[in-house]
């Protein structure tokens, strides 16, 4: 081989010529290439037949609105006749902070933190008889080893996934609106939405996660005689656990967001708060109020990946 040529199985080529031949050699799919060409037309016909342009978007009004929210809308009402000091911002944050939007802000975690409880409880239980290496006769083998189920084995997984998919199929504010004419007015209706949701993609993406565990060292308990819930205690709790902790933690900062669209519908929280302010269009505290919510994500997204490495390194 010549210095510098790199092997490819039928002749030497020169590292310039390697990209282009493997282009050449690349692997091929119909099903890709139908599904690009199936999503191109599909976003062809949605332009086409959605009434959607440009026109009004880059009009000398729509900048003109740009221009007034950015420079002068979203600051402080009661600072913009004085010149810019970072002090005067800060104080004005931290009395609108203490008036209104910490109590919100802590509404809004105290709800996600309960529903996520509540989520990750009933999809913990759930999972077990969703997943099927585990609801099966004979657990904790692989998939394709396992052999035959069982007739009511197969029954309650196919229950429990049908379960799962109902509750997760339905979205948060459907489940917040049936709530709130049964609860009334309070923060119940959020919370049950949010757990109710998050159950359902929380056992399914649970599921998934024990049926692609390596099932030897599993396998290996079942055949010394540990029973079934000894196993999932003892095995198969600590082994789907980081990843289990990953889910919840996304579905976590997914639920902050969402329990703050939730108290639009009337519950003291951020929600609540900025649907006040952009209704008197007080766009200042409304934008004051969007950001503190945004603190709240990554204050859980910074938790999280702190557990998560304790988690790595135990």
């Amino acid at each position: 081989m010549k210095t510098g040529a790199v092997r490819h199985g039928f002749e030497d080529v020169r590292p310039l010529q390697a990209v282009p031949q493997l282009w050449k050699l690349r692997p091929r799919s119909r099903l890709v290439r139908f599904t690009l060409a199936a999503l191109a037309l599909l976003v062809v016909y949605a332009w086409c037949a959605g009434d959607i342009g440009f026109d009004e978007m880059f009009t000398a009004r729509r900048a003109q609105n740009f221009e007034r929210f950015v420079g002068t809308e979203i600051q402080p009402f009661e600072l913009r006749a004085e010149p810019f000091s970072l002090m005067r911002h800060v104080e004005w944050a931290w009395d609108l902070g203490v008036a209104r939007g910490f109590e919100g802000a802590l509404a809004t975690l105290a709800m996600s933190i309960l529903a996520m409880t509540l989520a990750a409880s009933a999809a913990s239980l759930l999972l077990l008889f969703a997943a099927r290496n585990v609801a099966t006769r004979d657990p904790f083998q692989s998939l394709e080893t396992a052999g035959a189920r069982g007739l009511s084995w197969r029954l309650v997984t196919a229950t429990t996934r049908a379960v799962l998919i109902f509750l997760r199929a339905i979205p948060e504010y459907i489940w917040a609106y049936v709530f709130l004419a049964l609860f009334g007015p309070s923060a119940w209706p959020a919370i049950l939405a949010l757990a109710l949701h998050n159950a359902g993609i929380l056992g399914k993406l649970g599921a998934e996660t024990v049926e692609n565990l390596e099932p030897r060292s599993l396998s290996a308990l079942r055949q010394l005689g540990a029973t079934r819930a000894k196993i999932v205690v003892a095995g198969l709790f600590p082994l789907s656990l980081s990843r289990y902790l990953l889910y919840v933690f996304y579905r976590f900062e997914t639920c902050v967001r969402e329990a703050t669209v939730l108290g639009m519908l009337g519950i003291v929280s951020l929600g609540y708060w900025i649907q006040e302010s952009r209704s008197r269009q007080f766009y200042d505290q409304m934008v004051f109020f969007v950001l503190l919510g945004a603190v709240i994500v990554f204050a859980a997204d910074l938790f999280s990946t702190f557990v998560r490495a304790r988690l790595r390194r135990a």
